[in-house]
């Protein structure tokens, strides 16, 4: 997978991170899909994040790895109610670029999460690294577009500066977080976005109870966005935000109590006011300039929480 150039002593160069090549072979895409469930399922298993922290990264890596801290305080002994994570139908499209991260999406079926597709990006930084599961979210049956291939069945990436689509890659968690915020027209309407603000909105104000959100955008290193162009001209781009939501008592009330993987992942005592902490990995379908972005699917996690 590299290229190389004479000099002109005759001596050879390597210059792989200048030429576009596939990110990998396709037996090479199912061996990374394959190794990372059995090590998901192990690491699942056992509430052991070390077992599964070389295969995963970003946004997913985050999400996986609290769930796993969680569980391994409140069930030391493992998970007595694991269920391997069957995988089956994969199907791969394998970007061809130049330059590093190298990245492939793998769509597959599952025996969890009834029958949604399970939409995985894989990344590597270089030919030393593994390649780990950055992007993990689940989409409705048949709302996978079709993607832009070359002669070869290789797929193209779309750069996170690119004018192309009504919004830049680089743009999307910026301007998902102000959408959630104050809201607008660039997103569709929808589950994860009207959807999600009509939710918030309900449940801001309860009785003895303010709840406070905070969206921030979330793009550097292995949370940058990842786009492949469709085939009608737009882009799937994956992307991470970050939240925060602030639930605040009324004098002489307290905070609602929250589960038990709540309770392990706060830190301080919650005596008027627990604020959770989350990471959400997000798939949306980014058109030519002048429609709307829709949101296929969401992953959100809690990562973390403080009480005071």
């Amino acid at each position: 997978m590299t290229a190389l150039s004479l000099t002109a002593s005759g001596c050879m160069v390597v210059h792989g991170e200048r030429e576009v090549l596939p990110a990998a072979t396709r037996a090479e895409a199912a061996e990374a899909l394959r190794q990372f469930t059995d090590a998901y399922n192990k690491a699942d298993k056992a509430y052991d994040r070390s077992l599964d922290a070389g295969h995963v990264t970003g946004a997913f890596g985050d999400i996986d790895g609290a769930r796993l801290k969680a569980g391994q305080i409140n069930s030391p002994g493992g998970n007595p109610a694991h269920t391997p994570l069957k995988l089956s139908d994969a199907k791969f499209t394998i970007v061809k670029k130049a330059g590093w991260p190298r990245w492939f999406v793998a769509d597959t079926a599952a025996n969890k999460g009834g029958s949604a597709r399970w939409l995985f990006v894989f990344t590597r930084g270089d030919l030393a690294e593994p390649w780990q599961a950055a992007y993990v979210t689940l989409v409705a049956p048949g709302s996978v577009p079709e993607f832009r291939k070359d002669a070869d069945g290789w797929g193209e990436a779309v750069p996170a500066s690119s004018a192309s689509l009504a919004v830049e890659p680089q743009a999307l968690s910026q301007d998902y977080a102000t959408y959630l915020k104050s809201g607008g027209s660039t997103f569709a309407d929808g589950a994860h976005t009207s959807g999600w603000r009509a939710d918030r909105a309900k449940s801001a104000r309860k009785p003895g109870l303010v709840t406070q959100y905070i969206d921030e955008p979330l793009t550097r290193g292995d949370y940058a966005p990842l786009a492949l162009r469709t085939a009608d001209g737009g882009a799937l781009v994956f992307f991470t935000t970050h939240h925060y939501e602030k639930e605040t008592a009324a004098a002489g009330t307290s905070v609602p109590s929250r589960g038990a993987d709540v309770k392990a992942l706060t830190k301080g005592e919650v005596k008027q006011s627990l604020t959770l902490e989350f990471v959400s990995n997000e798939v949306a379908l980014d058109p030519k300039p002048g429609g709307k972005v829709s949101l296929l699917g969401r992953i959100q996690g809690l990562t973390g929480a403080q009480g005071s």
